[in-house]
């Protein structure tokens, strides 16, 4: 069966979050040999949209089209700078309202959950966007149950009729949720096949952070903390220990504590432990025979192995084994003790 896929323009829209996800599908058409995947551009009018990057895109059809049968089968909204002067748009708002019991899967990429925040669709659900939108998204929608820092959010159905309603954060998040809704449809191994061919992370757990550590401490004004931050990054498997690590800027250990919390919202011991699981993180999907995970807990000074298994469910939602299976691209893989 081939699913009709739709992906929703506007002026000053963000390229990637439309071409990202169409990508995906085209992929799949053509790794698969068959059309999987009947892909379409929605705007006000058939025509040339106009992305904030400058490049336009071509629409084959009209927004109203999704009130016609069928209906698509999956929308895609994007997001963009100019998704704002859309919410404003009543016609567009009502479009997607009634979209919700004629599509099987809606979602957003982007900012474009503001878009569907503004037709009434997030009210008492979870929902994510781009990092630098979420306050806003929270302050503007409070009803909605804002993810701060996930790739993307799936809420099912909350009624027979309705939509799987999908929100995803910045950019290449939407080549994630498309490769999750790939997955759905057609399997693992054919996500796989996409994933590789487009040389992206297969299946990046949706409730995984936006940021690594490194990357997250570099959006804050970390203040008298960047100095020691760099040595933690540059050596995470050293022995840090709290006075240590107080004494180098000449403070207490409860003032460096209050460092931590002002700067960075959480604690040494905690940062440190995030910085360490992430090289073992590396360890697991870019060697291709990984140590035990008891070795690899001791390398990395995590406790031992069930612990080790612990904190890869509680950052990453899922095990060391199927972390490593998601993103290794070998052919076979498997990790010794999980």
């Amino acid at each position: 069966m081939s699913r009709p896929i739709a992906l929703l323009a506007y002026p000053d829209c963000q390229l990637l979050d439309v071409t990202g996800p169409w990508q995906v599908f085209a992929t799949a058409n053509e790794l698969s040999g068959s059309p999987l995947y009947r892909l379409s551009l929605l705007a006000e009018s058939p025509g040339l949209v106009r992305t904030n990057s400058g490049l336009p895109l071509q629409a084959d059809r009209a927004w109203h089209s999704l009130l016609d049968a069928p209906a698509p089968d999956t929308l895609l909204v994007a997001g963009g700078c100019g998704v704002f002067a859309q919410c404003d748009d009543p016609a567009l708002r009502a479009l997607l309202a009634a979209s919700l019991t004629r599509v099987r899967r809606l979602g957003s990429v982007c900012s474009g959950a503001f878009l569907l925040a503004a037709a009434g669709l997030l009210d008492g659900q979870r929902a994510t966007t781009h990092w630098r939108h979420v306050e806003r998204l929270a302050a503007t929608h409070p009803q909605i149950q804002v993810a701060t820092d996930a790739l993307y959010v799936c809420n099912p159905p909350t009624h027979d009729d309705e939509a799987t309603r999908y929100t995803s954060a910045g950019v290449t998040a939407g080549i994630d949720l498309a490769l999750s809704l790939l997955e759905a449809d057609h399997g693992s191994a054919l996500a796989g096949r996409v994933a590789r061919e487009l040389v992206v992370f297969l299946r990046r757990p949706g409730g995984q952070s936006q940021f690594s550590e490194a990357l997250r401490s570099q959006q804050r004004d970390t203040g008298p903390l960047r100095a020691l931050l760099d040595d933690l990054h540059a050596a995470p498997a050293d022995e840090h220990r709290l006075e240590t690590l107080a004494a180098r800027l000449a403070v207490t250990p409860r003032h460096l504590s209050r460092l931590f919390r002002r700067h960075l919202d959480t604690t040494p011991g905690a940062y440190l432990t995030r910085l360490r699981l992430e090289q073992a993180r590396r360890v697991l999907i870019d060697s291709p025979t990984p140590p035990p995970l008891e070795r690899l807990a001791r390398d990395w000074r995590l406790g031992g192995a069930e612990q080790l298994r612990r904190l890869f469910q509680r950052h990453y939602g899922v095990s060391p084994s199927v972390y490593r299976q998601r993103f290794y691209t070998a052919p076979s893989s498997s990790i010794t003790g999980d």
